[in-house]
């Protein structure tokens, strides 16, 4: 499998991201917090297995909160143009997760879940043919 270079950033170009590696989960997420966050029904991940891999240039402001597994979640933004940019998770603490607008090139984002369906909105509709996890899929 040849792999694809993911490379992104937030609007103004303050802060950047590369990565050379393939995401190893890609999902819609409709978690309260996903929805207030972007000001839509959801947001849209590709998930890297390894911080690492993912470069980051320029400085992105973190926030925290808590999940529901009762550990943080970090947020990454810009702070000039206030792009959401990326997401770590002390319960994972390996992995980052970058917003799927955020590519240089979106249309390499291919979802394959649809995480917190439970919390989504009518409004907000998913592609049927996605599997859907009333919050995270099992292990």
């Amino acid at each position: 499998m040849t792999e694809r270079r993911y490379s992104g950033g937030c609007a103004c170009g303050a802060v950047r991201y590369e990565a050379d590696s393939e995401p190893v989960f890609e999902n819609h997420c409709q978690c309260r917090d996903c929805q207030r966050r972007s000001g839509t029904g959801h947001s849209s991940f590709l998930t890297f297995p390894d911080r690492a891999v993912v470069r980051l240039t320029g400085k992105a402001t973190e926030w925290r909160v808590l999940g529901d597994s009762g550990k943080a979640k970090t947020h990454g933004f810009c702070a000039a143009c206030g792009v959401p940019l990326y997401l770590l998770l002390e319960v994972m603490p390996d992995v980052i997760a970058v917003h799927a607008a955020s590519l240089d090139d979106p249309a390499l984002f291919r979802p394959a879940v649809i995480t917190y369906a439970s919390a989504g909105q009518a409004w907000d509709r998913m592609d049927p043919e996605l599997q859907a996890f009333e919050t995270i899929p099992p292990e």
